[in-house]
């Protein structure tokens, strides 16, 4: 086989392989890897192929290089890294949002019975001002005017805390 002809083969076949390597690994770069490989392999065959089943011998070569890959001890490195680093994320996430939660509450216990009755039920309880002004026997107005009252004073509580529902001061 000369240059002229893998040239050939390789626009021919390129984006059926890339394909079948991409579905095995679901990596692009890896996938482009191994295509390369098949072709450089291939053009190093002592025995010519038959070309009536050049492309199943391809698509063969390519999906036993995929899953040799994938047997492999880099993969399994990769995957036990990954693996580890979404673990240790998570933790980390949960110990943020765990601190988070804990300045939060402590700061909606300083606050005042009637600004923080409204924060637990608005915010906590997900109730709406018009049943928290049923529950509570409050005109619906009384109760926005100390929503915003609760979050100024939230806000002036935790300055370095940035809790997406103290940015909006409208109801």
């Amino acid at each position: 086989m000369n240059e002229e002809q893998l040239d050939l083969l390789m626009k021919q076949h390129s984006g059926r392989l890339l394909r079948v390597a991409y579905y095995y690994t679901k990596n692009l770069h890896t996938a482009e890897d191994i295509v390369q490989d098949v072709f450089i392999k291939y053009y190093h065959l002592r025995q010519p192929i038959d070309p009536s089943i050049t492309e199943r011998y391809l698509i063969k070569m390519t999906a036993n290089k995929a899953k040799d890959y994938l047997k492999s001890w880099h993969y399994q490195r990769l995957v036990f890294q990954e693996k580890w680093h979404s673990l240790k994320n998570q933790q980390q996430d949960a110990l943020v949002i765990h601190d988070e939660e804990q300045l939060i509450s402590t700061a909606v216990l300083r606050l005042p019975m009637k600004e923080r009755e409204i924060i637990a039920y608005y915010y906590l309880e997900g109730l709406t001002l018009k049943a928290i002004s049923e529950l509570i026997q409050i005109n619906e107005n009384t109760l926005k005017s100390r929503l915003v009252k609760a979050r100024k004073l939230l806000k002036a509580q935790l300055p370095e805390v940035e809790w997406e529902v103290l940015k909006d001061d409208t109801l």
